[in-house]
């Protein structure tokens, strides 16, 4: 199963990435420290470290497992972040990513909504869940905006490299049918 490869918001539109959007990725977030304080990966050395990260979301469309995005905006085309559904048999999970400048626009909640209700409305989807760090207050309200509960605390559950080497608590928020 793969969702559409394109989907149309009130303001957005997710699309398949593809290499011509290495240098607006890499300009307006790839390196910013403050956009990628709760990513799993550093900020981005060079345009090449970008290129080769759309490489690998253009060839996971080719699998049946992880759809990466971009997310523009509808009006003009700019790519202003991404968002990503894994889907594993009866579940599917969630992450998403958006330049500074777009933060509190409720672009995030708007893009993840649209994934969630896709994912939900698959007969074989019954849980689409996410993980956010314990002190990132902005994602968790967005998780809760888009209908999911927080279902507990995984201690030492992930790495967030840009804050310490170490696994942190996180918290898991699922939305079921």
């Amino acid at each position: 199963m793969k969702p559409p490869e394109q989907i149309e918001t009130e303001r957005l539109v997710l699309r398949i990435p593809s290499l011509a959007d290495t240098g607006a990725i890499f300009n307006s977030y790839a390196q910013d420290t403050e956009v990628l304080r709760y990513l799993t990966w550093r900020p981005h050395q060079n345009i090449q470290e970008t290129e080769g990260f759309l490489v690998g979301c253009i060839i996971a469309w080719d699998g049946d497992a992880r759809f990466p995005y971009v997310i523009t905006l509808r009006e003009s085309g700019e790519v202003i972040g991404m968002i990503e559904i894994r889907i594993n048999v009866y579940k599917a999970d969630a992450g998403y990513v958006l330049s500074r400048q777009h933060w509190g626009k409720g672009i995030a909640t708007e893009a993840l909504c649209s994934l969630v209700e896709w994912a939900l409305r698959q007969a074989s989807i019954y849980r689409v869940w996410a993980l956010c760090d314990v002190d990132n207050l902005a994602s968790a309200g967005v998780l809760e905006k888009v209908g999911m509960e927080r279902e507990g605390l995984l201690r030492r559950q992930i790495v967030h490299p840009n804050i310490s080497d170490e696994p942190r608590d996180c918290y898991c928020y699922a939305a079921v049918k």
